[in-house]
């Protein structure tokens, strides 16, 4: 049983994983260095848990205690009790669902190692804003993506924000990051995967004459808001392939098409009656 521990000073070291989580630089390069990250709401938390993920702390407002206390008496790590202005001077915003855990990270899969056994994969290309990369990751869980693949310079998946709009499928569905970009997309073709550019230009073909829910193993290739794929990426890939647009519109955020794509790569089409 987890020993609860009553702090009212904002400066104590034991708060040390939580300070300053709107600091994004700050976190970006703390996190991964020390092998943690955070999850915020009762929700995630427990999908943290239920995922494997070994917990280092938590950091509860009065009200939460009760509601985590079915956590608090499996989990031997140390629960901080705070009042909510206490949290906000600490955390460096105010925490509306009253409930943080650091929890310990779990080391990466290679490519290969992911690669083994799935069919069905999300291949992201620089794409560095935490909203989309969570947006992203819960549509690739929702709609039956295996796992997901991140060029070396993509966001990280378990930032807070991440995790936080991802509501958890951050840690359903794996992941690994590729090393050298884009040579290492040969990884996935020797795999035996078809490598699929999403991309808006004229001259891709659409996604449902593609047909990609017919092939073997297919990647789904997605790039960054606004620029999209590199064109390095592009000439990496087999085919183009493109959401057909209407009322002059020509292009989805990036998080929107991702689901449109994941559809049509994961979902027979049914005949016409």
């Amino acid at each position: 049983m987890a020993e609860i521990i009553t702090v009212d000073d904002p400066d104590d070291p034991r708060l040390r994983d939580y300070t300053g989580l709107t600091d994004v630089e700050l976190r970006r390069r703390r996190e991964p260095a020390e092998g943690l990250f955070i999850a915020e709401g009762e929700k995630v938390i427990r999908r943290a848990r239920h995922a494997g993920y070994e917990m280092r702390s938590m950091l509860l407002s009065a009200k939460w205690v009760d509601v985590m206390r079915d956590v608090i008496d499996e989990v031997p790590a140390p629960v901080y009790a705070v009042s909510p202005d206490l949290a906000e001077r600490v955390t460096g915003y105010h925490v509306h669902r009253g409930a943080l855990a650091s929890m310990q990270r779990k080391p990466l899969p290679t490519a290969a190692e992911l690669l083994a056994g799935t069919r069905r994969i999300a291949v992201m290309e620089a794409v560095n804003d935490h909203t989309n990369i969570g947006a992203i990751f819960r549509s690739a869980a929702a709609l039956g993506m295996d796992a997901v693949l991140l060029s070396p310079d993509c966001a990280d998946p378990l930032y807070r924000r991440s995790v936080k709009v991802s509501m958890g499928a951050v840690f359903s569905v794996p992941y690994a990051r590729l090393e050298s970009w884009p040579r290492d997309l040969a990884v996935v073709r020797e795999s035996g995967f078809k490598l699929l550019a999403l991309t808006p230009a004229e001259g891709a073909t659409g996604i449902d004459e593609a047909a990609p829910h017919t092939l073997e193993r297919v990647a789904l290739m997605l790039g960054a808001e606004g620029g999209g794929l590199t064109t390095g990426a592009l000439r990496a890939a087999d085919e183009w392939v493109r959401i057909p647009m209407a009322h002059g519109v020509d292009s989805l955020n990036v998080g929107a098409a991702a689901a449109v794509a994941f559809y049509a790569v994961s979902t027979p089409r049914r005949p016409p009656e």
